[in-house]
């Protein structure tokens, strides 16, 4: 299992179709009654039976906290991991805007349809459908249940739950707490997490990290996990494996993800088995601060819901230096709002990110490096008044004042598109159970829900969804049917895991090279951005192919990691996150070149419409792209799940 130095694809060849046609287990009947049928009909475990299984949770953000808490009210023994020195530190905590739910309390023309098909058509119809309408379903229940644990949404004067609008919808459920919704929701799932601490139905491992998966008899059966203080390996079993470790935008390095945050747990399932699905479906968010200077190390997001008051434009004269607050209304470009009026500001994610690069590139960008956008937030405080502004974005506004050193209620904010979202992960069926039995995988970790362009106000929706009402009941269904042999941490495959583990470690600290893991990763993630970022081509593509495993191998031979392996030790930390990325890397640019058609965030710019939108090849290209490792050295094989809509017509997405 250890990270290969060879490379893990063949550029001149595309892998071929050779397995057959992935099943997701959708079940039969009206979508509408397909989950309330299919609860009925899944098998029960005895309550005094729960008790006799263990089930290990990997991640505590909002889908592994409401997991595990989930897991332990019904009585099974959860072990729960998290590398955070807390489980409230989950990078869930990052996420500002809101939550959609379907709610209609603005009695606006929402509905539990509607939900569904904005999400499908902002995921460029490339999601399950049965997967979305499920989750606009339960979406209504997420509110009350988070209401009921005294989650502080924001209200109205009349003390009914507030909401706002976010982008690719024309109807408001986004429900929100000012710009820290996802810390109140993660406190919310933590004191549920802790409650089943305290009850002792669920044992915490902080400051823990997953570096294998262990399959017997070709079932999830336990994980290998390093203690990040004392540098200890150690291995544990359980009865089923629940993966919600999240996304993988750092391979870019530049992102809005914690600097923590990693792909390692899904890629070493993918080379046990797990099929990892539609990797180039990668989102860009259109409302980050700019890149300051070639220094830096993470970027950082300003929420979606500042595009409800906050309008975009650019200076209608190019490298127009001017300060923003001189240039008259007329020589202003309201870029969004011009080209698709009935959106405006609040397109989707990919339009508007897009729409910011295309003006920055014709030479309209603002600011001191030319290379963000104005949001700007002046005829919103002329009409509502600045304490009305303060009242909604205040944090969001502090966090822009302090990062910058500017006041966005005296200037526009400048902004331009970051890495934020990744809609690929692992394959999934309609129970969350990964091509592994027994491994089930939740939130952004798996692919279900997004298609090839998240809504925002969504990933919180997908991730208490997943936890708190959908897998208690799914994995009761396999604990109930699944033939669970005994098994210790004294069997050859925990022993191999383990070792492997341990080498690697080993490996690392005898390189000695003079390069620093971080040099490597800014490298790659350059590299991933100019390639296979915004706009990809065959042509950016095949260079990324190229040039991927040149570095890694580079990476191999002349990278330094200080210290020893017996201690706290973040450079090995991030060396074997790193290894990983170039992989994750090489499969990314792999699907996006297979991939010959424009959806979502995924713009090939050979295909796109003569206005300059993505187009898709629904004749050829309607599934989900399933990769299979085969290998070192090997191309992976290529499995597709094909996508069908029998309630969504399938037509050229237009938000104009």
């Amino acid at each position: 299992m250890a990270t290969e130095t060879s490379p893990a694809v063949t550029v001149t060849q595309m892998p071929t179709f050779t397995e057959a046609t992935l099943d997701p287990g959708v079940p039969p009947g009206p979508i509408e009654e397909k989950w309330e049928k299919h609860k009925f009909n899944m098998k029960l475990v005895n309550p005094a039976n729960k008790r006799k299984f263990t089930i290990l949770v990997l991640g505590t953000g909002l889908a592994g906290a409401s997991a595990a808490a989930s897991l332990g009210e019904l009585g099974y023994n959860v072990k729960s991991f998290c590398f955070q020195d807390s489980p409230r530190r989950a990078h869930s905590i990052a996420a500002q805007g809101g939550i959609n739910a379907a709610k209609n309390y603005r009695n606006d023309g929402d509905s539990v349809f509607r939900l569904f098909y904005d999400t499908i058509k902002g995921g460029d119809y490339r999601a399950r459908e049965a997967n979305v309408y499920r989750l606009a379903q339960i979406s209504t229940n997420i509110i009350d249940q988070c209401v009921a644990q005294g989650v502080p949404f924001a209200r109205e004067y009349g003390g009914l739950l507030d909401t706002r609008s976010f982008g690719g919808a024309q109807v408001s459920r986004t429900f929100y707490a000012r710009g820290q919704t996802g810390q109140q929701l993660l406190l919310g799932a933590y004191q549920a997490l802790s409650r089943q601490i305290a009850a002792k139905t669920v044992e915490m491992h902080p400051r823990t990290e997953m570096l294998d998966l262990v399959v017997i008899d070709g079932r999830a059966r336990g994980v290998v996990i390093r203690d990040l203080i004392t540098g200890k390996i150690e291995t544990y079993v359980g009865d089923a494996v629940v993966m919600a470790t999240g996304g993988y935008s750092n391979v870019y390095y530049l992102s809005t993800n914690a600097k923590g945050c990693n792909a390692s747990a899904i890629w070493r399932a993918y080379k046990k088995g797990a099929y990892l699905a539609n990797p180039c479906f990668t989102q860009i968010h259109p409302t980050c601060i700019p890149v300051a200077g070639e220094s830096q190390s993470k970027l950082t997001l300003m929420s979606e819901s500042l595009r409800n008051d906050g309008r975009i434009w650019v200076p209608r004269k190019a490298d127009d230096k001017r300060n923003p607050n001189d240039i008259p209304e007329g020589e202003r470009n309201y870029y969004l709002e011009e080209r698709y009026p009935a959106f405006g500001n609040l397109v989707p994610r990919d339009v508007a990110s897009r729409a910011a690069k295309a003006v920055v590139d014709s030479g309209y960008g603002v600011g001191e490096l030319k290379n963000g956008v104005y949001l700007d937030f002046s005829t919103a405080i002329k009409r509502l008044g600045e304490h009305v502004i303060k009242d909604r974005y205040g944090n969001l506004f502090d966090m822009y004042a302090n990062i910058t050193g500017e006041d966005p209620y005296k200037v526009p904010m400048r902004i331009y598109p970051a890495l934020h979202y990744t809609m690929g992960g692992l394959w999934v069926d309609y129970n969350l159970m990964s091509s592994i039995p027994g491994l089930f995988v939740l939130g952004e970790a798996n692919f279900s829900d997004h298609g090839a362009n998240r809504l925002g106000a969504s990933a919180l929706m997908q991730g208490l969804s997943d936890g708190y009402f959908v897998l208690p009941y799914t994995m009761g269904n396999y604990l109930a049917q699944a033939t669970l042999g005994k098994v210790t941490t004294d069997d050859p495959a925990f022993k191999e895991a383990q070792y492997t583990v341990d080498d690697q470690v080993k490996r690392f600290l005898a390189i000695k090279g003079t390069r620093t893991v971080d040099s490597f990763h800014r490298e790659l993630g350059k590299l991933m951005w100019d390639d296979c970022g915004m706009g990809r081509t065959a042509e950016s593509l095949q260079h990324a192919l190229t040039k991927i495993p040149q570095l890694r191998a580079e990476f191999w031979a002349n990278v330094n990691v200080p210290g020893g392996g017996n201690d706290l030790n973040q450079e090995l930390e991030k060396a074997g996150r790193v290894a990983d990325f170039f992989e994750l890397a090489e499969l990314i640019c792999l699907d996006a070149l297979h991939r010959n058609e424009s959806c979502g965030g995924h713009f090939r710019e050979e295909f796109q419409t003569p206005d300059g939108e993505a187009l898709r090849d629904d004749e050829n290209y309607a599934y989900v792209a399933a990769w299979q490792y085969a290998g070192a050295g090997v191309s992976p094989i290529l499995n597709k799940e094909p996508l069908k809509f029998d309630y969504v017509k399938l037509s050229q997405r237009s938000y104009k």
